[in-house]
């Protein structure tokens, strides 16, 4: 498939598998639905099977005693992550901000990097080492392992909201990139290549900042990708369920019996 100008990664099976897998309800599937489909996405059917060796050996996936496979609790998270993102539970904002003060420091680096990571993906921005805030417009999306590791507060800060809102955030280089991803998808003429670019949206999406409008850019793309963005979802299961039927029929019609 060729490359996009948007800058997506290259289609792999297991990015494939994941990116399937995470896009359906329920996140689970027999194998050799799934090896079709990453063939119709012009991957290698060995390849395919040998992903879904690799990612249940890593605890990626689960595989049922009816080779079915669905995702791990872990990759089950990132998918109810995943749906809040493209479905953000809003609510009015009034001008208050959310502080998050971290009271339980890191272990070690590794730590250290995968707790900044779960605060930027519950969309908190750093202020400075060990304080964090965003607008109050959503709730605080925090493990509860995480939760106990900070106090909350509420309040307003003297800086300007959209000043702040610019520097922590940075929404114009979000929408820019956004806007590249939609031209992107445009531009695509294989469900291959739709289906890569699609993939980079959705994780485009879970870096949403999701500010209040009146803190938000210009003509903001954020909910154009999203409508896009399920647009494309229903369109690739239509595709993956015709290319499994058409496979059926054929296995039906060369049955000799």
């Amino acid at each position: 498939m060729s490359a996009s100008p948007a800058r997506v990664r290259a289609l792999t099976a297991r990015s494939a598998i994941l990116s399937v897998l995470l896009g359906s309800h329920p996140a689970q599937a027999p194998a050799g639905w799934i090896v079709r489909v990453g063939a119709g996405l012009g991957l290698q059917e060995s390849a395919v099977r040998a992903a879904l060796t690799r990612m249940v050996a890593a605890g990626d996936l689960e595989r049922g005693a009816d080779a079915t496979y669905r995702l791990s609790e872990r990759l089950a998270e990132r998918q109810r992550r995943q749906d809040r993102a493209i479905s953000p539970d809003l609510r009015a904002w009034h001008g208050s901000w959310i502080l998050a003060v971290v009271t339980v420091g890191a272990t070690d680096s590794t730590d250290r990097a995968a707790f900044r990571e779960t605060l930027r993906l519950a969309r908190f921005g750093e202020l400075r080492e060990g304080v964090w805030c965003r607008p109050d417009n959503i709730a605080a999306d925090l493990p509860e392992a995480a939760r106990q590791r900070v106090d909350l507060f509420t309040g307003q800060p003297e800086e300007p909201a959209a000043v702040l809102a610019g520097r922590l955030f940075a929404p114009d280089r979000w929408a820019s990139r956004a806007r590249e991803l939609l031209t992107a998808l445009d531009d695509a003429e294989t469900i291959g290549t739709r289906f890569e670019v699609a993939a980079a949206v959705v994780r485009h999406i879970l870096d949403d900042p999701v500010l209040p409008p009146e803190l938000l850019p210009k003509d903001w793309p954020g909910g154009v990708i999203r409508a896009r963005y399920e647009v494309f979802r229903a369109e690739f299961q239509t595709y993956a369920d015709e290319l499994i039927e058409t496979n059926l029929l054929r296995r039906s019609e060369s049955d000799p019996r």
